[in-house]
């Protein structure tokens, strides 16, 4: 009996454990997923892939991938026949299309570093673009709200770092670990900073269309996972609407038929892990967190990719790593916390507003 009591102790505390940190590990697990992306992504553009013709085969097939597990779990969630619950997600979750799109495009002109360091900045935009529409609160005496301040100019600090002063570059060790072969594309940097700086304000202005603000009109909060309690139906209708938008822009930029035609190698198996893993399996786990701890939360783990990222290409693949891109990151991941740091009370102001709403009706009632 006592093995067998010990055990069971055992087992309640691994689940305890798991149930507290289950999220933690998820976003780790999400960070290493993308950290590979940026290489695979990389190595299939040298190789010939077009930027844009690998964003739209990856969203159609996230969302092939993801629409079956919407339908058979969330068929009461789903809301196709209700107006109001479709057509927001439809209006405004396209923009993910253009986002990518240009993201992926300045991988052609950068670096994977680059990019990774890039998207700490993010939090600052969004928090930019959120004074201006008047949807945040900003108080100077208060040391929090100094902090928003501080950790904007900082991550703002850091763009401009990163964009304008390359600096040296760091020498490499040794021989790298694993070669990606093809055409070295990193040849217009100018042109790869203006895409990656506008791939992240149009990334601002979709999490900005996320959150749900004390606006009057009603559009804004069919977007909240409260409003939509579907994550499945959210992240295939993300898809297929964002590869029905990078369809056209594709179009528009590459004229030549060939160019949607992948071959058997990096081109094909990268494209599959994108659509696969990125855009359908990743974009529902970031919901589920996004939902279960709140977006702060989720944004805390951004700086990974950059650390994951920036190891991976100088220690294993033998990449260039300039001094300005490193100085600008750490700059950016300051600036990141201390916004975060000056958020942590409104997320508390938020959790309490939402503990002391009413009941919700079962329409609204979120899905187990």
């Amino acid at each position: 009996m006592d093995s067998d009591s010990r055990a069971a102790h055992e087992m309640c505390a691994f689940g305890v454990i798991y149930k507290r940190f289950k999220s933690h590990v998820l976003m780790v697990l999400i960070h290493t997923c993308y950290t590979l992306l940026y290489f695979t992504a990389e190595a299939a553009f040298n190789n010939g892939l077009n930027p844009h013709v690998m964003v739209t085969y990856r969203h159609f097939i996230g969302g092939l991938v993801m629409f079956p597990f919407a339908y058979v779990l969330e068929r009461k969630h789903i809301y196709l026949t209700e107006e109001k619950h479709l057509t927001v997600p439809l209006l405004h979750e396209n923009r993910i299309g253009l986002t990518l799109n240009m993201y992926f495009a300045s991988l052609k002109y950068t670096s994977p570093t680059f990019l990774a360091s890039m998207i700490n900045t993010i939090a600052s935009l969004t928090f930019v673009m959120a004074i201006i529409l008047r949807l945040e609160q900003l108080d100077v005496r208060n040391p929090r709200g100094l902090a928003k301040i501080f950790g904007t100019l900082f991550s703002l600090m850091g763009v401009m770092i990163m964009t304008s002063c390359k600096g040296h570059v760091l020498r490499n060790l040794g021989k790298p670990l694993i070669h990606i072969s093809g055409n070295n594309l990193h040849e217009n940097w100018t042109k790869g900073s203006i895409l990656t700086v506008a791939s992240c304000i149009t990334w601002s202005a979709w999490y900005i269309m996320q959150k749900e603000f004390p606006f009057k009109e009603e559009i804004l909060q069919a977007f909240t996972m409260k409003k939509y309690p579907a994550p499945l139906s959210i992240t295939t209708w993300m898809n297929f609407l964002g590869g029905a938008q990078s369809a056209v822009i594709a179009v528009i930029m590459q004229h030549k038929p060939e160019a949607w035609l992948l071959t058997v190698n990096i081109q094909l198996w990268s494209t599959i892990y994108a659509g696969v893993v990125c855009s359908g399996i990743i974009i529902f786990v970031l919901l589920w967190c996004n939902r279960e701890k709140g977006p702060v939360f989720v944004t805390l783990f951004n700086p990974l990719s950059t650390i994951m990222v920036a190891f991976t290409a100088y220690f294993v693949l033998g990449e260039k790593l300039y001094m300005g891109s490193i100085l600008g990151a750490v700059i950016s991941i300051i600036g990141l916390y201390l916004l975060l740091w000056g958020k942590e009370t409104d997320q508390q102001q938020v959790g309490l507003k939402s503990r002391e709403q009413p009941n919700l009706t079962p329409e609204e009632e979120p899905i187990p």
